[in-house]
């Protein structure tokens, strides 16, 4: 099979124009081609007033003769060399006698892949997960965003399909995915019924209302190969003897054996973090971000970002990223984005505001969102120990609540008061999203003024890159704490095991090694592999050495 990567088309081209394109490329007659593919199709929207095209990368194959004639002719041409090997190749399979069961932590996309990599190799895993199924965490969340009702353990956090479920349904990462983990990924959501193009546009996404049909099918797949699921099973207490661990209880009292254990904790599970703090398990603050979430008419992000293109129905909503590097030596960032979205109350416990984008797979609301947020350090800003960045997010959460009137609305301010310092009183033509809604203030006291400093400068410098981000009726919604996990669980290179306790392997958001879906479910397939990895060599009485 051959690549061949940046064949450019115009934007409208036809179908079969693909075809033509390469056949011309390679200088082959259509007799030569067996498979066309279409790896990944992105756009370059460099001269979009002008021309936007369409950018593809194929794999194809042709006849063999025919294949290595075309790759000697284009040996200097970095464009058309042999295509890598994309496929997944599973587990060894559980024995026949195998009686352990490995347990998994968490039902987001971490846990939902790290369960399935399992079961599809019939290792039969035990999922617990503290919320509930899909379809009846939906109707606990929008109690929050209707009736101002909270559910703390069924909610934006917590339940079947993790943060990521009320989110933009992102696929994309910047990870590094030599083995193509990620394409493991994108092929079990379209088995599950998410659409055949996440497998090769640049940025897919799959939308919230989509993804909670998708994950509920592939539970049922793991259900079907002898894994079981249980949700409203909130881990409580773990047990460790002799450096690993050995048991696992819930909140019902019961206790559940097993050596094996995959903690794909998502980043808001602050009690289960202060359980394995207290048990002595490895844990170490790490960097994460805060900020509030912007919101600007959608239009006005599609005309800049695609001039006279805006609105084309084969590109969509348009996105953006922006970075500025303050003065005040802060890194201000979009974190996020939403085309086509909302912003979402997120909090998963009581007296406490959180904000998230989220965005359907038509992407096709009023406005876009993006979280616009400021790293911090642990050295630098939140020193104490590991648990002192979960602190700081409970107090700043705890007064964003405050300032919206103590009913789980959020404060708000209009941009352009934001960079002026003044206090907001009434609306522009922008209408904020948030429900349950927003409380007008100033948004100065919501987080440390390191951060209001960098982002009181950061907008005006957007605006430079994209025109009208500091338009003064741009809504800003607070807070946005939960970009990333505060904690690592730190783990050994090799064994993907704490680097303190055998046989627990912290694995996705929650643990540090991940950020968003993909890379998520990416990391839920590793620790996974490396589980039967150990559970095969100890099956075999080879010896392993003591975990660092």
């Amino acid at each position: 099979m051959i690549r061949i990567t940046e064949l450019a088309l115009p934007l409208d081209h036809p179908q079969d124009a693909i075809e033509a394109a390469l056949l011309k490329r390679l200088g082959i007659k259509k007799a030569d081609l067996i498979d066309l593919l279409v790896f990944k199709r992105s756009y370059d929207a460099r001269k979009k007033n002008t021309e936007i095209k369409f950018v593809y990368i194929l794999d194809v194959t042709l006849k063999d003769d025919v294949e290595a004639q075309v790759l000697a002719k284009f040996a200097d041409d970095a464009h058309v060399k042999p295509a890598p090997d994309t496929n997944y190749y599973p587990v060894p399979a559980a024995p026949a006698d195998l009686t352990e069961r490995p347990v998994v932590i968490g039902f987001g996309p971490c846990g939902l892949y790290a369960a399935l990599t399992l079961a599809q190799a019939g290792y039969k895993p035990i999922v617990l997960e503290r919320g509930k199924e899909v379809r009846a965490r939906t109707k606990d969340t929008w109690a929050l965003w209707r009736k101002h009702e909270l559910n703390t353990e069924s909610n934006v956090q917590y339940g079947e399909g993790g943060a990521g479920l009320f989110s933009d349904g992102k696929l994309y990462s910047q990870i590094k995915d030599p083995k193509f983990y990620g394409r493991k990924v994108m092929h079990e959501f379209v088995r599950a019924g998410a659409p055949e193009e996440i497998m090769y546009v640049s940025k897919p996404h799959i939308g919230t209302f989509r993804l909670t049909g998708v994950v509920s099918k592939m539970r049922e797949e793991i259900k079907a190969l002898g894994g079981e699921v249980r949700f409203e099973s909130k881990v409580t207490d773990i047990q460790i003897e002799d450096g690993r661990i050995t048991q696992v209880g819930l909140a019902n009292g019961e206790t559940i054996n097993s050596r094996y254990v995959v903690l794909a904790l998502g980043h808001s599970a602050r009690d289960t973090f202060r359980l394995l703090h207290k048990k002595g398990v490895f844990i170490e603050a790490k960097p994460f971000a805060i900020g509030f979430r912007v919101e600007h008419p959608q239009s006005l992000i599609d005309t800049a970002r695609l001039g006279k293109y805006a609105g084309h129905p084969e590109l969509g909503a348009a996105d953006y990223k922006v970075i500025h590097h303050a003065k005040n030596g802060r890194a201000v960032y979009s974190f996020c984005m939403c085309p086509g979205g909302t912003v979402v109350a997120a909090t998963s416990e009581e007296g406490r505001v959180v904000t998230n984008g989220m965005s359907q797979y038509s992407r096709n609301e009023r406005n876009a969102n993006s979280g616009i947020v400021v790293g911090i350090h642990p050295e630098k800003d939140f020193p104490g120990g590991p648990l002192a960045g979960v602190e700081l997010q409970e107090k700043l959460e705890s007064h964003a609540f405050e300032m919206g009137g103590r009913d789980y609305s959020a404060p708000g301010q209009l941009v352009g008061d934001f960079v002026k310092g003044k206090a907001s009183t009434q609306l522009g033509e922008v209408e904020p999203s948030y429900k349950p809604g927003i409380k007008l203030t100033d948004l100065a006291d919501a987080l440390p003024s390191y951060a209001i400093e960098a982002m009181r400068e950061a907008f005006p410098a957007f605006g430079k890159k994209i025109r009208g981000f500091d338009r003064p009726d741009a809504i800003l919604t607070g807070i946005e704490t939960r970009t990333s996990s505060p904690i690592r669980i730190t783990r050994d290179n090799d064994t993907l095991q704490s680097l303190n306790t055998r046989g627990l392997y912290p694995a996705g958001e929650g643990a540090g090694y991940a950020g968003g879906i993909l890379s998520a479910g990416v990391d839920g397939i590793k620790v996974a592999e490396a589980l039967v990895r150990d559970m095969l060599a100890d099956l075999n009485g080879e010896q392993k050495g003591d975990v660092k």
